[in-house]
């Protein structure tokens, strides 16, 4: 069944993987469409709610990083290559080429909005894929280059899409640099792989997710890449949990995958 064009709308389809419709656009977001299985070290255990057929023509395709397949496997690759623009990190633009364009962090590129109202702009904005103190790589990355952007354009909700983010310090100088942020696609589910940074979360757990909705000041919080892979180690229970204990629930919106959920407050 065919995704209908939303005004201003996002659903999860599974992972990570979320398609935003906004300012008349179709965007994808770490787009993973390859039925469950093995992927090296990681296993799916999980397809998509919707097929690539399904989300139909894309304008934009987000990827936070490239080099892990729960954020981007072999039928996701082939789906952002198909696309007319992908915008994602200068490291992962280079591995990806044509038509991948590399945003360092607080650079942005906009994009003519389908709506006829302007220019979509895309912000690039910094994450850490794992703890604070974790080992850094020759180019000053923990585990990896990712990206993470903030989304916005007039008349629309400011939609910050975390990527695979696990600092709480991160997102504050988001919410500092960018005070108005409405609407908040969080990656959760403490992803961990025992053999990298003791076993420690990748990913934002629960807790930090709803301490991280609170530091934003979002209205609207919709969480993803927390099912379809058996590293993320917190599912929907514990997020529906987390922002209950911090009396945050009404910002939370796990609708089924592929079911939209409204950005606007």
């Amino acid at each position: 069944m065919k995704l209908p064009r939303q005004e201003c709308a996002a659903t999860v389809l599974g992972g990570p993987t979320t398609v935003l419709d906004l300012g008349g656009l179709r965007i994808v977001s770490d787009p993973t469409f390859d039925e469950a299985g093995p992927h090296g070290y990681l296993t799916k255990t999980r397809g998509p709610a919707r097929t690539e057929d399904a989300v139909g023509p894309v304008d934009l395709v987000l990827v936070s990083h490239d080099v892990h397949p729960d954020n981007l496997d072999e039928r996701g690759r082939a789906f952002a290559k198909a696309a007319p623009l992908v915008l994602t990190g200068p490291l992962t633009a280079a591995r990806l080429g044509s038509p991948a364009v590399g945003l360092s962090p607080w650079t942005s590129h906009t994009v003519a909005r389908g709506d006829g109202q302007g220019d979509l702009t895309v912000l690039a904005v910094p994450a850490v894929h794992g703890p604070e103190d974790g080992e850094r790589d020759a180019d000053g990355h923990v585990n990896c280059e990712v990206t993470g952007f903030v989304l916005s354009g007039r008349g629309l909700p400011t939609v910050y899409v975390s990527g695979d983010n696990a600092s709480l310090r991160v997102v504050a100088e988001i919410s500092r640099r960018v005070p108005d942020i409405t609407s908040a696609l969080l990656h959760a589910g403490a992803a961990r792989v025992p053999a990298k940074f003791d076993g420690r979360p990748l990913s934002l757990d629960s807790w930090r997710a709803a301490a991280a909705a609170a530091v934003l000041r979002a209205d609207v919080v919709v969480p993803a890449h927390y099912d379809g892979w058996d590293h993320f180690s917190e599912g929907r229970d514990d997020l529906t949990l987390a922002f209950y204990e911090a009396g945050l629930s009404a910002l939370l919106r796990t609708a089924a995958h592929g079911s939209w959920v409204d950005l606007r407050p």
